[in-house]
Order: C-alpha cells, then structure tokens, then sequence
C-alpha cells in the first residue's frame, strides 16, 4: 500500500516520530473510504462507559453487541473503531486486520457525585494496545477540571510508552470542569485553547468539540476583537481551532455530539470540510439509528468530505 501525497503530506509534519507511530497513523489514513484523502471519520463507542448501557444502546439494541460496532464501522468504510478494552478484546480476534482500531485507554462514568472533580480512570495500558493489535490510544483529558494536571502527566507518561512502542496518540481534549461554566464547554476561546492544549501534549490526531461563538474569558475577547478574529460562522471557527493545532500540521477531528437530525450532521460537516478540519468522529449519531439509516449517513459523510455533496 502507497501512501497518497496528500497522506505523505500530512506524515510529514509528524518530526521526529517514531517509523511505528507514522506506519499506524498512515494505516488509519489510508484506510476505508475515505483512504488516501486526508481525511478521516471514526466511529467510538465508549458512551457505554460515560452515560450508561441504556442511554447508548436502547435506542438500537444492535449495539449491546461490541461485534455490531466492529462490522458497521468495517461496512461504512470507516478510517478507524475506537471503544474501550473489553469492547475490543471481544471483537480482537474475529475482526482481526479488519480496521484500524484505538484502545480507549481512560474513561469516567454518570454515577460520579456531582461535588467530585471532573476525572477519569485509566482503565488499560499501552501493552494492551500492542496484544489486541490497535493502532492508537485514545485518552481524555478535562481542561477546565480541579485535576487536569493530574491527567495532564498521566497521557504524558502514557504518550512516550506508547510512541516508543510504535503505537500513535489520539487525545480527546473536552473542555469540562470547576474552571468553565456551561456555555464555557464550547466557547470558541476554550475550544481551540483545548486543541491546542492537546497539540502541545504530543496528541497525534486531536479530538474536540465543534465550538460556538461565545467567549468565556474576558483577557481573551479583548484579543479577539482586537485582532478581529473570525468566528462569526462554524466554517471560520473549526479554522480557528484547526489554526491551534501547529497551524493545521495535527489531524484534528470534530465530535458528533448528541443524538440530532442527519441534516445537522451533515452541515457540520460540510464545516469542517471547509474550515480545514480532517473529519468527523461520529458515535451516538450512528450506532443509535437503524443500521441500513447509519450505512447510508456514513456514505453521506464520505461524500462530503471528497467533496460530493
């Protein structure tokens, strides 16, 4: 398999990894549909863990089954699975080379006081990562929660184990917290702070929330207005964030959020599309609908981002 320019464009700005991260992240890039493009839509199913089996998988008890996962996401064409240990482990050996997969390395759960610190536990390791044959880790961090130093060192720590193992770093960088108010969590100032946060951890590919236009702290609006910063459409603010991460030289990929209508999800990603972003990592919005509905919102998607649609 040869890397596409635009693919060998994207390793490039990857200086000073190891030849194992680049061959996994290159593995991702080249795989499902959109192989070879740059761009990338990723199917996680780690909601199991943050909001309970019910809220995830009622809507389509399909997805009770961790095999139901693996071969949507292997049927849509997908770049990549991302989902927690057991959940991989329990599709390891039937899907084996089937698709790129990311061990979700740390999670958190609903059950936790609401006085707590926004946290995660980690729940597996870099060596699991390389026995169940994943390509990536994927972590969390909280920007914004009492901890975040805390998790901070640990993806740090786990970041080196898993680069010197060949194994690539997928950060999700949620905003959540103590020091961020509600509307905070998706404020375009947080956000691409959040990104960026991620960037400097040594994140291969960077996992954010689509942004709004509101500001949350006061010392960054006077530089927003000041510098006349664009922010006044989605397309505008994905470039923004996108702009956060070493100027565009990390494959950054947008949340689906919650459950909501395709339309929405397609103009989402027609955003991203247009302000830079390198695609979607899309669960509750697939595995919740209907199988044949979610095979033909990936299709959609694919079609989007080449440009199609």
């Amino acid at each position: 398999m040869k890397a596409t320019r635009a693919v060998s464009k994207i390793l490039a700005n990857y200086e000073g990894e190891t030849p194992g991260v680049k061959a996994n992240l290159c593995r991702m890039l080249m795989a499902g549909k959109l192989g070879g493009t740059g761009k990338m839509i990723i199917l996680p199913v780690d909601q199991g863990f943050e909001h309970g089996p019910a809220r995830s998988f009622a809507k389509n008890p399909a997805g009770y089954d961790p095999h139901y996962h693996y071969q949507l996401a292997i049927d849509a064409g997908l770049n990549a699975y991302a989902a927690p240990l057991a959940s991989l482990e329990a599709g390891a050996d039937t899907f084996a080379g089937q698709i790129p997969t990311i061990l979700k390395v740390n999670s958190a759960n609903s059950l936790m006081s609401p006085t707590a610190a926004k946290n995660q536990a980690i729940t597996a390791s870099v060596d699991d990562a390389l026995r169940i044959g994943a390509s990536a880790i994927g972590f969390t961090i909280y920007p914004g929660s009492d901890v975040m130093f805390d998790m901070f060192e640990e993806i740090v720590e786990m970041r080196r184990e898993a680069a010197a193992k060949g194994i690539a770093t997928v950060i999700w960088s949620y905003p959540r917290g103590e020091g961020v108010t509600k509307d905070g969590e998706t404020a375009i100032d947080v956000g691409a702070y959040a990104a960026h946060i991620a960037a400097l951890l040594g994140a291969h590919i960077i996992k954010i929330k689509l942004t709004t236009d509101h500001i949350m702290q006061d010392e960054a609006r006077k530089v927003y207005d000041a510098e006349k910063i664009d922010i006044s459409t989605l397309t505008a603010r994905v470039r923004h964030c996108v702009d956060a991460c070493f100027a565009g030289k990390r494959i950054v990929v947008f949340s689906g959020g919650a459950m909501k209508g395709s339309e929405s999800v397609y103009d989402d990603a027609r955003a991203i599309r247009d302000g830079g972003g390198n695609g979607s990592i899309i669960g509750r919005n697939s595995f919740q609908r209907p199988r044949d509905e979610a095979l033909q919102m990936f299709q959609n998607l694919v079609d989007i981002y080449k440009g199609k649609a």
